[in-house]
């Protein structure tokens, strides 16, 4: 893995983050906040992201490439769209990564440190912090509400499946 230093919250870097569909949302302030708590990683084929269990802080927003995700060593999705979001569930609950992700292919992603809370609070009224925090879980609901749509749909199709498989029994 290839790793940048946190990054600096200039005007240049900002448009870059308000290119991601996910962010676009921020207010400038905000994205400036969110790049000092970030660094670029860049992952060669097959590179390990996450290992499932390990209880590391790291946020990721998908820059370019593909990710595969495996749990128990079976492949259960992939992203490979600009801007999706992983690591989230570790943020949120605290408990040991759910799963493992692997890059397929070059993949370079936007790496946030949210252990990081001192260089994210310099500066920052408990309204702006609170305000921030409110959007960047917003934006996880919005990603997890999709992922519980589309594992809902695969559960439908797998009991229809196992049905199907009882009655030709």
């Amino acid at each position: 893995m290839l790793e940048s230093r946190y990054l600096k919250d200039n005007i240049e870097n900002i448009q870059k983050l308000l290119a991601i569909p996910a962010l676009k949302n921020f207010e400038t302030k905000s994205l400036g906040k969110l790049l000092r708590l970030s660094k670029i990683r860049e992952y060669e084929d097959s590179e390990r992201i996450i290992k499932e269990g390990d209880r590391d802080p790291w946020l990721y927003f998908l820059l370019s490439g593909k990710i595969k995700i495996t749990k128990e060593g079976l492949e259960i999705g992939s992203l490979d769209k600009k801007g999706e979001i992983f690591g989230e569930m570790r943020v949120i609950d605290s408990m040991g990564r759910s799963a493992t992700v692997q890059a397929v292919g070059k993949t370079i992603c936007l790496a946030i440190d949210t252990s990081a809370k001192k260089r994210f609070s310099l500066g920052s009224s408990t309204d702006e912090r609170l305000d921030f925090l409110l959007l960047l879980y917003r934006i996880f609901a919005e990603f997890m509400s999709i992922r519980l749509r589309a594992t809902n749909e695969e559960l439908i199709m797998a009991k229809k499946k196992v049905k199907r498989l009882i009655e030709q029994l």
